[in-house]
């Protein structure tokens, strides 16, 4: 049986309470009621999902040490939440911005992503998909190109509003 998508993501933090107002903050994620009176752990929601939570947090306490994933050890490097409009993730670049914790930005050409860093340094990214039926032979062309995003061009080429491929960021077969 196939995987479909990724249903949540579990993290090891080091201050529960910090990274739930982070992931709050920033991304909308929020806590689930009921859910949160587990004693160093908490389950977040995204904002239009319907899962029963996306993601999960566990404390592991101040003492931790950073992760050496990708330097020294092997590991996760990050994870990738999809936004609706390119509107959407501006506003995520503000508050990453706002916070000191916008990681960078770049033009996968079918994709817009932003990269962002956790209280733990740990880096996720946030990303918008060009919807199929705009996809054209140059930016499929540029596929393996890793260009600076420019997000005041992108959404004058495709509008603050476009609803994203959802999932989809390849054009269906003829």
């Amino acid at each position: 049986m196939p995987v479909r998508r990724l249903n949540h993501a579990v993290l090891f933090v080091r201050d529960v309470k910090a990274s739930v107002a982070f992931y709050d903050e920033v991304l909308g994620f929020a806590p689930i009621e009921g859910m949160a009176e587990l004693k160093g752990a908490a389950f977040l929601r995204a904002p239009s999902s319907t899962n029963d939570h996306d993601l999960g947090l566990f404390e592991v306490g101040a003492q931790a040490a950073a992760s050496g994933a990708g330097r020294a050890t092997v590991g996760l490097y990050h994870l990738a939440w999809e936004v609706e409009t390119l509107a959407d993730l501006v506003e995520v670049a503000d508050r990453l911005s706002a916070r000191g914790a916008l990681a960078g930005a770049t033009d996968h050409a079918t994709t817009k992503a932003l990269y962002g860093k956790d209280p733990d340094g740990l880096e996720f990214e946030v990303m918008w998909l060009v919807p199929a039926d705009r996809l054209t032979p140059e930016i499929l062309a540029a596929r393996d190109k890793l260009l600076p995003l420019d997000l005041d061009a992108e959404i004058e080429r495709f509008g603050a509003d476009t609803v994203g491929g959802l999932g989809i960021s390849v054009p269906a077969p003829a």
